[in-house]
């Protein structure tokens, strides 16, 4: 799951012109489709160092050697919500 993580994380960055940091994985679920669906809640570093997680989802088919970032964005927390 890390390495799918960080493929997340990287195309983010490559997509959006950010500098976030892969940090870990805090959770992980996976569906089976047309190749399998990863859905990832990420802890990443911004510049300054502050942590935050994230939510992304990955679409992957190991056979065809694809793999496609479908969404990273902010996961909401809790105290967020307050």
């Amino acid at each position: 799951m890390e390495s799918l993580a960080r493929f997340a994380v990287d195309e983010h960055n490559k997509n959006e012109n950010a500098l976030l940091e892969f940090a870990r994985v805090v959770k992980a679920k996976t569906q089976v489709v047309a190749g399998a669906m990863y859905y990832l809640t990420v802890e990443v570093t911004h510049e300054g160092g502050k942590k935050k997680l994230y939510e992304a989802k990955v679409w992957e088919k190991s056979w065809l050697e694809f793999k496609e970032l479908q969404w990273f964005k902010p996961a909401i927390t809790p105290s967020e919500l307050d």
